[in-house]
């Protein structure tokens, strides 16, 4: 099987300073200078031609192994490469695919699926988005009410959800849907791939406080997909689905967001003179050891996740530290901005407000989706402390 780009060569054979020069040269002499450092989700009209370079290049998959047309990074060299991608400030694009998809693919599909999707992950054809969350069903998961009813050698999937990232510019969806309605509600769901482009299907995006529709609604009203687009098997789907959340929150977990607001807020105190400002200093060192001890923890459960290992409840902490420091930097640099912050994008005041107010906004955000970090907590209490409930 062909899964993707042959490999120049084994990249964990170089030393971490020759995979980080070659990353860096990539990154300065091919990305576009206009998309550094953005602080919304670009729209794939803007960044889809850079995307198309990384896939024709073979690097668009640092987490997954070589046979499956990944780059096979050893944990630290993954480090490496999203440190590289944070300080020249990639945007990221509807990149489910890599980071949901193919890992679940890759553990629980069959080799036709594996056959049929991966190749078109790799050379971004397909765009994946996630069908989990619904207006009634957000961190209760199980409780979802879109359901998929078998026809044929087909499943006919009717219901509604909700804040889906950039589902405008996806080509597909994985879906979660209730098979079985009778018996206990983790029991009875079943994990689905859903062609997006097909009747019955609505797209809907959400604006958000900033302005941008980075999240949708979809309806699905008699939607079909085949039965070879069932992953896991039937009614199965929350075991999958459980996998899969494990791989978010190690992506979610990851330095990348804080690291991209610490660059932001380094780039901000030098602007405003507080180099040397003792105060200032006290807060941001905080922030900055913060952000080296989970690239630290972030490492381990990568190493875990890399070699095919069984990720724990424990993984939830991840996202709790990430996204909560994330929050606490966006904080300092609304404090930093001053009355700055709240002037339009596109004033002279050295810094953009409108990215200060920006990472303000989007920092909000990843506490709550993936399972809300009060969720987070519940499980490490529960399932790794054993504590009563």
């Amino acid at each position: 099987m062909n899964f993707g780009v042959k490999q120049e060569l084994d990249w964990n054979t170089l030393s971490d300073d020759d995979f980080r020069q070659r990353v860096r040269v990539f990154l300065e002499e091919n990305y576009p200078e206009d998309f550094r450092h953005v602080q919304r989700r670009l729209r794939w009209t803007e960044n889809g031609g850079w995307f198309r370079q990384v896939a024709k290049k073979g690097w668009l998959a640092p987490n997954w192994p070589l046979e499956f047309g990944g780059l096979g990074l050893a944990p630290a060299k993954q480090l490496i490469f999203l440190d590289e991608h944070e300080r020249i400030g990639v945007g990221r694009y509807a990149d489910h695919g890599i980071h949901m998809v193919g890992p679940v693919l890759i553990k629980w599909g069959t080799p036709e699926q594996q056959e049929k999707y991966l190749p078109r992950i790799l050379d971004c054809e397909h765009r994946w988005c996630q069908g989990y969350s619904e207006p009634n069903a957000g961190s209760d998961l199980a409780s979802l009410r879109t359901s998929a009813v078998v026809d044929g050698d087909s499943y006919v999937i009717n219901g509604h959800k909700i804040w889906t990232s950039m589902a405008q510019d996806c080509t597909h969806i994985y879906v979660l849907a209730k098979t079985d309605p009778s018996v206990k509600k983790q029991v009875g769901i079943s994990f689905f791939l859903v062609n997006l482009d097909q009747p019955g299907i609505t797209v809907r995006p959400i604006k958000n406080l900033a302005g941008e529709e980075e999240f949708c609604e979809v309806f699905f009203d008699n939607v079909r997909t085949h039965s070879s687009n069932l992953v896991g098997g039937l009614n199965n789907g929350w075991t999958v689905a459980k996998s899969l959340l494990g791989f978010e929150r190690i992506f979610i977990g990851s330095p990348k967001l804080p690291e991209n607001a610490l660059q932001q807020l380094t780039r901000l105190a030098e602007k405003q003179g507080l180099a040397n400002n003792p105060v200032f200093q006290d807060k941001y060192i905080q922030l900055q050891l913060d952000v080296e001890h989970l690239s630290a923890i972030y490492q381990k459960y990568a190493q875990i996740a890399t070699s095919g290992g069984a990720l724990g409840s424990d993984v939830s902490m991840l996202k709790i530290w990430a996204t909560e420091t994330y929050q606490r930097i966006a904080d300092l640099l609304l404090e930093t901005a001053g009355p700055t912050a709240a002037l339009l994008p596109g004033d002279d005041i050295g810094e953009s407000a409108g990215n200060v107010l920006s990472a303000y906004y989007n920092a909000r955000l990843p506490t709550i989706y993936s399972g809300t970090n009060e969720i987070q907590r519940d499980i490490i209490a529960k399932q790794v402390l054993n504590l009563p409930a």
